[in-house]
């Protein structure tokens, strides 16, 4: 075939998640597409994948796009008469530990919430259902009926057959070689055979997809790692419809192929191959064989089915597979570039992921918004940190090495550490801090007291860092504390045009007068939560805007997407400005004596922003809070951080002491502030979150979501977000847990703490009712978390428990 002159989509790379997004784009959307593959469809890692599909995931969004991708594989081969291999075995997940049967617990609680059969059976049952396994160490096993495997290459061709029915043209050996770019757009890609004018570009370049991106200047932070596992002669006894099978405590998987299995694992030590480009003749490529590295898998699978001992290998694949440093795939548009997208880094998990990865990906390239909240995959969680290489092949190197362990909650990661620090660092760690790390910064999760080491240790249950938070927690509520939050993300938008642009891109107003500062959302067109934000106008042409360290790429990708092309300026002063916040009863006394500023209620009240003096430095002090409690951030140019952070502590004297992010979770919970990305997301909109009261409705003002609020708001609410308290004092709520009413389950956490001023867990998530969520509806309820399997008593709260009224943030 003759490569066209243009096309309003170029897909670069025929493996799965290239040819199911050309397929959805041309199904679907019936858009003009056009496929490009440097070698032949599946030559890249796609052909040896091992094709085990599993669907539960910690998301309930990645959860439906792994569910959507068996629902298709199901259904294909009826469409294009390609067999995908489809074969819906269940899985079996094993466990040889407490710990590890408690994470099954807290999985089968997760997938009941999000609609899924999972079941929790003996090793009696496991026994049964494979009966050539050793069960005698096994405490139990989780079983998911509905999971199952295909052959990689045949989903893949039926894939690329469905596309071609549809309309897409797919041409193989024509090589990407560069793009002519028109500022941040793509306007063309050259080609080995040639130029094609295009609109936008899918780059689906399995482990090119880095070197692809970097053409047009956009980091795909991935590093392709060598994956073993072998196929096995025939064994005895073996059903062609056993379950997979996923052994984490020994590391290793199984599926049964052609009356033999294939195995696998995920090993501690893994090989990461190149760091720098991949040869472009990798088509259909293998490294050799390695039973010395492999050998440790052989070891742990004979124990589990020791009939391998006596079973020959028919042969070994040992193959390059792209990984990510936090072990989620990457979707969505490249912030650096104005119309890429990328589906890639799919950590051996892409046929699982491709059918529903294509959908998602396709309605995004055509809408510019995603479909759901995809979040956790988004490419816009990385930052400028991602381009360095070295770092990213050491962190994907230990998220391998994590795959099969216990996920144990507020886990951290330990490589490429420490990596950013604030001007504090150094103070914080002589008052005996545990660090934990976001998007590169150490931030300071809590404080060891004397006598106890500064470390987590990890545990199912309370872990050694619950009495010491409980006092930083008091400390606030009762006195002062000072919060390191100089990881915060910062901008400013200055220009003419400023006030305009943003009053149509946030659902609050945001254009008061100068001095004034807003909490507000930014929405999608369908009125879903995008990011959640504080704007400060510091003068008629200048706002400062900050939000949360993990989101910085993506809500200034999100706010630069939809400003003008002329008459503003956004500008990222994230390292210009360190960030204390000063949080508690006390803290204006504090201030009053490091500050000549009135700080008294009638001259500074909250919301409003000041700038004033403290250790010679000029601070921009916003009287905003995340605790509930009277206090400031205090916005500090950064080589200055430490003087302030100093006079700070020097005038608190006895009654301040520096507060970790733990405790700030604590606090925030007993307020019911939401957070973005769990309690918040583009799948819910204000009005659900019960954040209507920061929407501009009544102002006749345009905004992006407006029209989908008032559509929604002449609807009842069929879902609305609730707090949960327990009296139990062992339950450990850590999100995802299903909430009953009246016996029946009608939603579940979406984040989860304990509050020490109550003495109790509190859980937060939405209460679905398709008939609508009413005020009458919701408190006629009996309720109870379903929290590790155990059903508990629940008590509603539907507004703040602590301080109701918010006095003590208006002191």
């Amino acid at each position: 075939m003759t490569l066209p002159s243009h096309a309003q989509i170029v897909v670069i790379g025929g493996g799965i998640i290239g040819c199911s997004t050309a397929y959805h784009l041309a199904r679907d959307h019936k858009a003009d597409v056009v496929l490009l593959e440097q070698g032949k469809i599946t030559s890249g890692a796609t052909w040896h994948a091992a094709g085990l599909v599993g669907q539960l995931r910690a998301s309930a969004s990645i959860t439906r796009v792994l569910k959507y991708s068996v629902e298709l594989y199901k259904g294909l081969a009826a469409e294009t008469g390609l067999d995908t291999g489809w074969k819906m075995t269940g899985c079996l997940r094993l466990a040889t530990n407490a710990d590890r049967w408690t994470e099954y617990r807290r999985l089968a609680t997760t997938a009941r919430s999000f609609g899924m059969e999972m079941h929790l059976i003996s090793p009696d049952e496991v026994k049964r259902m494979w009966p050539l396994m050793d069960t005698s160490d096994l405490v139990g096993a989780s079983w998911l009926p509905t999971d199952g495997q295909a052959s990689p290459s045949d989903i893949t061709q039926s894939l690329a057959k469905g596309a071609r029915m549809h309309g897409a043209r797919l041409h193989e050996g024509v090589t990407v070689t560069g793009f002519v770019m028109d500022g941040r757009r793509i306007t063309a890609v050259h080609t080995s055979q040639g130029t094609i004018t295009c609109e936008k570009v899918v780059n689906c370049g399995g482990m090119w997809a880095r070197e692809i991106g970097a053409m047009a200047g956009i980091n795909v932070p991935l590093q392709p790692v060598k994956h073993q596992y072998i196929i096995t002669e025939r064994i005895d006894g073996l059903s062609p419809d056993a379950p997979t099978l996923r052994d984490p405590d020994r590391r290793t998987y199984f599926k049964e192929e052609v009356g033999g299995l294939v195995m696998g694992g995920y090993e501690p030590n893994p090989q990461g191959w190149v760091q720098g480009d991949i040869p472009r003749n990798w088509e259909f490529r293998l490294f050799d064989d390695d039973y010395d590295h492999f050998a440790q898998h052989l070891e742990q699978a004979i124990a589990r089915v020791p009939a391998l001992e006596q079973t020959g290998v028919k042969q070994m694949i040992n193959g390059a597979e792209s990984f990510t440093p936090d072990g989620n795939f990457i979707l969505g548009p490249a912030p650096e570039c104005a119309n890429m997208y990328v589906g890639a880094g799919f950590n051996a998990f892409g046929i699982a992921s491709g059918g529903g990865a294509g959908w998602v990906l396709a309605e995004w390239v055509m809408r510019d918004e995603a479909p759901l909240d995809l979040w956790v995959v988004d490419i816009r969680r990385f930052s400028g940190l991602h381009r360095d290489r070295q770092w990213v092949f050491d962190r994907t190197m230990e998220a391998y090495g994590k795959h099969y362990t216990i996920g144990f909650p507020h886990e951290e990661y330990e490589s490429g550490r420490p990596r950013i620090t604030s001007p504090l660092y150094q103070r914080l760690k002589d008052h005996r801090a545990v660090f934990g790390s976001k998007l590169g910064w150490e931030r300071p999760n809590w404080f060891a007291p004397q006598g106890m080491e500064p470390r987590d240790v990890y545990s199912m249950g309370r872990q050694n860092w619950f009495p010491p938070v409980g006092q930083e927690h008091a400390h606030v509520r009762e006195k002062v504390g000072i919060f390191d939050q100089s990881s915060f993300a910062k901008y400013e938008l200055t220009g003419p045009k400023a006030a305009e642009a943003l009053e149509w891109i946030c659902a609050g107003r945001v254009a008061r007068e100068p001095g004034r500062l807003t909490y507000t959302q930014l929405l999608n067109s369908r009125g879903g939560i995008e990011a959640d934000l504080t704007v400060a106008r510091l003068s008629d042409d200048r706002f400062y805007i900050v939000t949360g360290t993990g989101f910085r790429t993506h809500d200034m990708a999100w706010i630069a997407d939809h400003l003008p092309a002329t008459g503003c300026t956004l500008t990222d002063v994230t390292e210009d400005w360190g960030t204390l916040s000063l949080m508690g009863p006390l803290a204006r006394d504090v201030l009053a004596k490091v500050t000549d500023a009135d700080m008294s209620n009638a001259a500074f009240p909250f919301g409003h922003a000041r700038e004033i003096t403290i250790a010679g430095a000029t601070i921009r002090a916003l009287r905003v809070t995340y605790v509930g409690e009277l206090g400031w951030e205090l916005h500090t140019p950064l080589a200055h951080t430490g003087a302030v952070f100093d006079a700070l502590m020097a005038a608190g004297g006895s009654d301040i002491r520096p507060i970790g992010y733990r405790a700030l979770e604590s606090l925030r919970l007993e307020k019911g502030y939401r957070a973005w990305s769990s309690d918040i997301t583009p799948n819910d909109t204000p009005f659900e979150a019960g954040l209507g009261w920061a929407v501009k409705l009544k102002a006749n003002t345009p905004f992006l979501g407006r029209t989908a609020l008032e559509a929604a708001q002449a609807r009842p609410l069929t879902k609305r977000f609730a707090g949960f308290t327990l009296s139990d004092p062992e339950a450990v709520l850590v999100g995802r847990e299903t909430i009953l009413r009246d016996g029946q389950p009608v939603g579940y956490l979406t984040s989860g703490g304990y509050g020490y001023t109550l003495g109790q867990s509190i859980g937060y998530g939405y209460v679905r009712n398709p008939d609508g969520v009413t005020e009458d509806w919701l408190t006629a309820g009996r309720y109870e978390l379903v929290v590790a399997g155990d059903t508990l008593p629940a008590t509603l709260a539907l507004g703040p428990l602590v301080d109701p009224t918010g006095a003590r943030i208006k002191a």
